[in-house]
């Protein structure tokens, strides 16, 4: 599952005109805002631990449990239209929900898990994953995103942390960090490098995910929130970037809940496929261990 699609989107889409975009630092002011926002984000979470919120995003609306639950896929913004003004930056907050019948939480946490494949699943802005170290609730794992528009073709290469945890046995989320973002300069070409962390074009320089999942009535309630920060747009050029946002990042979060359910009904015919972490951390691990000898 990914936050990347719809900061990718957002910010590529302004870059696509030409000469509108220059090389950009991330600047200490601008983190801490970041920081502030997920240490609220992480409140708000805790407070649905607590029982001041419903758990679950779906269900505070019976209208909204009643859609998801007939199958559709609901995206909105957390706060405001979903995103916030920071200092020389963009923080970007959507959370969308999906149903996935005649799931369980352990089909779903294969599919969550099996980082080796998110190149499959979540295809193609997902170019490359692999798993790197898992214990039974913490990952490691890295994944380079690539995506295109207008004049503009973008690659990041992301690591990643995640940890889940276990409500009840039917209710559990997980929450995942970047430890580190880095632009691919000339990606697909000979000679692509990586810039260094929090240099480049400021496509994305943090990102933020809560997943919350729930089985219940013949399946499993999943949804995800994903939070990202990116660059400024230029002052000037709001009013162009502005009328899409919305478009963009619901089409974005919708696109990844539904590769989801996908890959999840997609294992369940097929359970010999079923991988763990720690399994995708063993083989990647090999690989590595083969190209040093």
């Amino acid at each position: 599952m990914k936050t990347a699609r719809i900061a990718l989107g957002l910010t590529l889409m302004a870059a696509g005109i030409p000469g509108l975009l220059s090389a950009i630092e991330l600047q200490p002011g601008t983190l801490k805002a970041w920081d502030d926002y997920i240490r609220n984000a992480d409140s708000r979470m805790q407070a649905r631990l607590d029982g001041q919120r419903q758990f679950l995003w779906t269900d505070e609306s019976a209208d909204r449990s009643r859609r998801i639950r007939r199958g559709e896929i609901l995206v909105a913004p957390v706060t405001g239209r979903g995103t916030q003004s920071v200092a020389s930056g963009i923080i970007h907050d959507w959370i969308g929900a999906t149903f996935i019948p005649n799931a369980t939480i352990e089909g779903l946490l294969a599919v969550v898990h099996d980082y080796d494949r998110y190149k499959e699943f979540y295809k193609p802005v997902v170019a490359d994953s692999k798993a790197v170290a898992c214990t039974e609730t913490d990952q490691n794992f890295s994944m380079v995103w690539q995506h295109k528009i207008l004049l503009v073709n973008a690659a990041i290469e992301g690591q990643y942390q995640a940890h889940d945890f276990a409500v009840d046995e039917r209710r559990g989320y997980n929450i995942a960090n970047t430890t580190r973002v880095q632009e691919i300069e000339g990606y697909g070409q000979n000679g692509e490098y990586l810039l260094p962390p929090g240099q480049g074009n400021g496509f994305i320089w943090r990102m933020h995910s809560i997943a919350r999942y729930k089985e219940r009535d013949g399946g499993v309630y999943l949804e995800l929130e994903a939070i990202a920060l990116t660059r400024d747009i230029p002052p000037s050029l709001r009013w162009v970037v502005n009328p899409v946002v919305n478009h963009l990042s619901i089409n974005s979060l919708t696109t990844s809940l539904r590769q989801t359910r996908e890959a999840v009904h997609s294992l369940a015919r097929r359970p010999e496929r079923l991988a763990s972490c720690a399994i995708g951390a063993r083989v990647a691990g090999n690989r590595k261990t083969g190209g040093a000898d």
